[in-house]
């Protein structure tokens, strides 16, 4: 078999199960007698070396993957401030600016003579590398990492499994301090534009109201909810709210955006637990989960799940395949082109049984 020279990163926000990919990458890789090395924090290995103490790459062998499976972060770390083709950099001037490094990436894997790359990210990152790819003529692998779950093509993400696991634990934790208070406890979690976390996670969290980003929602629409529980003796109510969610002909709330790294997302919790106190007269509190939902081992799903998709990465390449994603498309690892899903993004289908479910339940949606 033809001797190949691998380099894998991880962009974007970390998710547990990206150790078990590295893992899974690694160990299929040596043993077919390839050489692989990852890039530290998404492309910044590359286009910033010297930032880094020994370099800005590591080799990945057997004794560098050992014991990190259950690991959350990843050993490489990763940033969402490293775009290669939209790279901040201050001018003479002293001003931030955007230029385009690519051409740097392309010189280094030909210097080097690294054939393939292993891009570990959500859809941001695997959309830079897809524009790597055929900029650069590299092949890339993609392997897809969200604990948001929107990414297109694939049923499912690892780390998402990990996500809404400790969402629910902590939703079922507030249950008891609300109905001690009678307070609305409003929960705030991440997710962005897609509503998977708050959906999955506010089912299985018996949820009274579940507000998603697919779904502007009307404030009263909860009032009525929780006022209706006060009504029938429940008087505490939980709602969930996933980060992107806005209000009917209102915006997202945007924390802020600096140049480089994509919007930051945030405050709909506290602005949806602000309005029902105001609105309702019951005592209300917000929390916000927040990157706690990114930290921690991963679930055994999200193990199977990285390192399946890990070692079918590899695969990939073995058998020639160029410019693909792996994904789950039950009951097989299956592979699409990344062009396919670049910048596409998979949503909460409002059709689907998930919504028909909470629908069902009574649980409030907000519409």
């Amino acid at each position: 078999m033809t001797t190949r020279k691998i380099l894998v990163n991880t962009g974007g926000g970390d998710a547990p199960g990206l150790n078990a990919v590295i893992r899974a990458v690694t160990l299929s890789a040596v043993n077919l007698g390839w050489e692989v090395w990852g890039i530290r924090e998404g492309y910044r290995g590359i286009l910033a070396p010297d930032e880094f103490p020994n370099g800005g790459l590591v080799q990945l062998t057997k004794d560098a993957v050992r014991g990190i499976t259950h690991r959350g972060g990843t050993i490489l770390g990763t940033t969402n401030r490293g775009n290669p083709l939209k790279y901040p950099v201050q001018n003479e001037a002293g001003e931030w600016v955007e230029v385009d490094r690519c051409g740097e990436l392309t010189a280094f894997f030909k210097e080097h003579d690294f054939d393939t790359l292993v891009a570990i990210g959500g859809d941001g990152s695997l959309s830079i590398a897809n524009d790597i790819g055929l900029q650069s003529g590299i092949n890339v692998i993609g392997v897809p990492k969200t604990i948001d779950n929107d990414l297109e093509g694939t049923i499912a993400t690892f780390g998402f499994d990990t996500a809404i696991d400790f969402a629910t634990e902590c939703i079922d934790r507030l249950h008891t301090t609300a109905a001690s208070h009678n307070r609305i406890m409003v929960v705030e979690v991440m997710g962005r534009y897609a509503g998977w976390i708050a959906l999955f996670a506010g089912l299985a969290g018996t949820a009274d109201a579940i507000l998603i980003p697919e779904i502007p929602f009307d404030i009263n629409k909860v009032v009525d909810k929780c006022t209706d529980r006060v009504a029938n003796g429940r008087n505490f109510s939980i709602v969930v709210v996933g980060e992107g969610a806005k209000p009917i002909g209102g915006e997202i709330s945007i924390i802020g955006k600096t140049i480089g790294q994509a919007e930051r997302i945030g405050g709909m919790g506290q602005q949806v637990a602000h309005s029902l106190g105001e609105l309702t007269g019951q005592e209300t509190r917000c929390v916000v989960l927040g990157h706690l939902l990114r930290g921690g081992s991963p679930t055994t799903r999200d193990r199977m799940l990285s390192l399946r998709f890990g070692t079918a990465a590899v695969r990939a390449i073995a058998e020639g395949k160029r410019n693909v994603m792996v994904a789950l498309q039950p009951p097989e690892i299956s592979y699409i082109p990344l062009n396919e899903i670049a910048g596409k993004m998979k949503r909460v289908p409002l059709d689907g049984d998930a919504i028909k479910t909470a629908r069902s339940m009574g649980i409030c949606l907000g519409d």
